[in-house]
């Protein structure tokens, strides 16, 4: 795991809410730059918070600008359910956004807690989806049209938070 990611998460993991507030540019406005954001995420927790625009530097040279929508249980007819599915907007261009799904295998959470003895705690899942979020910006050339869904299995996410060092 890259450094920055462990100081990224850090400070997020601190935080009892991952939405901070900020400093506002009364000229910027994310309702002008993301104005469909609601259109794919109906039924996300949280979407009465402040969402704060976030950018990464992939390791493919592009520069991302994302927020995170909300959580959610994956549909049943999704073939990853059994899975909690976090949902992050994601620009390349700051013209078009799009969604972004990293579904954590509920597999992977009961693996996780047997080899631990204790339960994930929603934000070290929350780590876990994030550090998929920022794989995918290093390793894909075309996140838009190869990264929409991520997936969380065991491997990865005992991975993410041994890098975190997380036990």
């Amino acid at each position: 795991m890259h450094k920055r990611h462990r100081q990224i998460l850090s400070a997020n993991l601190a935080s009892p809410n991952f939405a901070g507030s900020g400093g506002r540019n009364p000229r910027f406005s994310q309702r002008r730059m993301f104005p469909s954001a609601n259109v794919h995420n109906s039924g996300m927790a949280g979407d009465k918070a402040v969402r704060r625009l976030k950018t990464y530097t992939g390791g493919q040279g592009y520069v991302y600008q994302y927020y995170f929508v909300g959580q959610r249980p994956a549909l049943a007819s999704d073939p990853e359910a059994p899975a909690i599915e976090f949902v992050f907007d994601v620009t390349s261009d700051r013209k078009l956004t799009f969604a972004v799904s990293v579904f954590l295998r509920q597999t992977a959470l009961t693996a996780w807690s047997s080899a631990h003895r204790r339960p994930a705690t929603e934000p070290e899942q929350y780590a876990a989806a994030k550090l998929r979020l920022f794989q995918a910006f290093d390793e894909l050339e075309d996140v838009k049209g190869n990264g929409r869904r991520l997936i969380v299995d065991a491997a990865a996410l005992e991975q993410s938070l041994a890098a975190l060092g997380i036990e």
